[in-house]
């Protein structure tokens, strides 16, 4: 199984960031742009790894508070573009937790900085234009451990558990 820990994001978020991949694909961006249901920021990807249950296990003593995301800014990473998100200290926090929780069960992951941001389309073709998504925020009351498969129009991702902010578990 391909596993990544996520968060998914709330409808009024997926519209601002919809709207966003419309003004790109209006001013003449081609791609891969991601579908609403596949919009979400992940804190850490783990990759192929048979046992969801392990991972849900090694993340059982991770808590956190709720907290309020805010999109902000638009960049790349060379033909992937992203919306990003206004400094949190919450979420820098969230993510270190899961990926310590992570690495001390044993579970491998992808090491690099997290770099908090969403993907809105892969292979981009076309200038990037000077754009910013609409204000939107949402406040982050659970992290989810998501499973992506391929399918024939693209990746599909289903949630295999949603765990809720607060002390004890996630």
């Amino acid at each position: 199984m391909r596993l990544f820990i996520a968060i998914r994001l709330s409808k009024a978020m997926k519209e601002a960031l919809l709207d966003l991949q419309r003004a790109l694909h209006a001013r003449g961006v081609r791609g891969n742009f991601t579908p609403e249901e596949n919009l979400h920021l992940t804190l850490a990807f783990i990759g192929e790894y048979p046992d969801a249950e392990a991972v849900s296990d090694a993340l059982a003593g991770v808590s956190f508070t709720p907290f309020t995301l805010h999109l902000a800014g638009m960049g790349c990473f060379g033909d992937l573009w992203w919306a990003g998100l206004d400094r949190s200290e919450a979420l820098g926090a969230l993510a270190r937790r899961v990926r310590h929780a992570l690495a001390e069960g044993g579970i491998p992951y992808d090491r690099k900085r997290f770099s908090p941001h969403i993907t809105l389309l892969r292979k981009a073709r076309g200038a990037v234009p000077v754009l910013a998504p609409e204000p939107a925020e949402m406040r982050v009351e659970a992290v989810s451990l998501m499973r992506s498969d391929r399918g024939k129009h693209g990746m599909l991702y289903t949630e295999l558990a949603r765990i809720p902010a607060g002390p004890g578990g996630f």
